[in-house]
């Protein structure tokens, strides 16, 4: 049972990752000032977040089963809070799929939609009746820079979060006259267990439905781009727990919060020409024409981008 003086904190997603990595640092606070209620949808994967927790376990750090896709299993997790009280609500759960779009299903793309987006949903409106009330509160998203620029290969996944900005856009305005801020954490690519495995497991399907050369340009191109990209500028889970905290902590938390500096000149150059032609004309030239140019920038970012610069030494802001 949380205190006056704690914050409680419900995260989704937390089975591994970075759902995981951030209910471990939260719980682990030294002043203690964060409950944390750390959700997934299978309680059968919780042995690696338990392992994590140590003896914040059950004190500082307490697992739940949410499933953001059903309505009955948020009401039963937030009936299990003590006052239905969440103070800070991270919607970090999502999935993901690459591929060309003629190899996925309407079925397929609904369930990406159905959690990304509408499981965030779901969730905002089960807590906002309690944090309206209370005139205070903070929404945190796991978005990505993928929903603010689009990636080759990504298209349903990078709709979602294209979504959800938008969605999030409207809604913290009208937050803000109820003291309840809205932050999206936009992070780029993040070298995560799942991102690895599901580039190998796409790099041997075959993509029923899909032409020869869109497979071709799949496999040989953008696999290859994607792990260098990876590679040069992928950061770690403990990295977008981090500057996710250091958004939560602030007295007026930012709307957008982009934890990797290298990709602000990218989507700062989408939004400073109107005809929408430049970032399109690059990405498919660095891919298609000038792969050795796009090769020879990773290898030179690679050495700029040291280490330590890579693990979150250096702050976005």
């Amino acid at each position: 049972m949380a205190n006056d003086r704690q914050t409680v904190v419900l995260i989704t997603g937390c089975s591994s990752g970075i759902g995981l990595k951030l209910a471990i640092h939260l719980a682990n606070d030294t002043k203690k000032q964060f409950y944390v209620i750390a959700t997934m949808r299978n309680l059968n994967k919780k042995e690696q977040l338990e392992a994590a927790a140590g003896d914040t376990l059950n004190k500082t750090l307490h697992i739940r089963q949410l499933d953001v896709c059903s309505d009955e299993s948020v009401t039963e997790c937030l009936n299990s809070i003590q006052d239905k009280r969440v103070d800070i609500l991270v919607n970090n759960a999502g999935i993901g799929k690459i591929g060309p779009i003629e190899s996925l299903s309407i079925r397929e793309m609904k369930s990406i939609f159905d959690t990304n987006f509408f499981g965030a949903v779901r969730i905002i409106k089960a807590v906002l009746p309690d944090m309206k009330r209370r005139r205070s509160g903070h929404i945190v998203m796991m978005s990505s820079v993928m929903g603010l620029q689009g990636v080759i290969f990504n298209d349903v996944y990078a709709a979602s979060k294209f979504a959800m900005e938008g969605f999030c856009e409207s809604l913290a305005v009208q937050l803000l006259k109820f003291n309840i801020y809205v932050s999206m954490i936009e992070p780029g690519p993040v070298n995560t267990e799942f991102e690895m495995k599901l580039m190998d497991e796409v790099s041997h399907s075959t993509f029923p439905g899909t032409d020869s050369e869109t497979v071709q340009f799949f496999k040989d191109v953008y696999l290859p781009a994607s792990r260098d990209i990876f590679a040069t500028m992928g950061q770690t889970p403990d990295t977008i727990a981090e500057a996710t905290i250091k958004v939560i902590k602030m007295e007026r938390p930012v709307f957008r919060y982009q934890t990797n500096i290298l990709y602000t000149p990218l989507t700062a150059m989408k939004y400073a020409d109107d005809t929408g032609n430049m970032s399109i004309r690059m990405f498919y030239n660095l891919l298609f024409n000038h792969g050795t140019c796009f090769k020879i920038s990773l290898s030179c970012l690679r050495i700029v981008t040291c280490s330590w610069f890579r693990s979150g030494a250096v702050s976005p802001n």
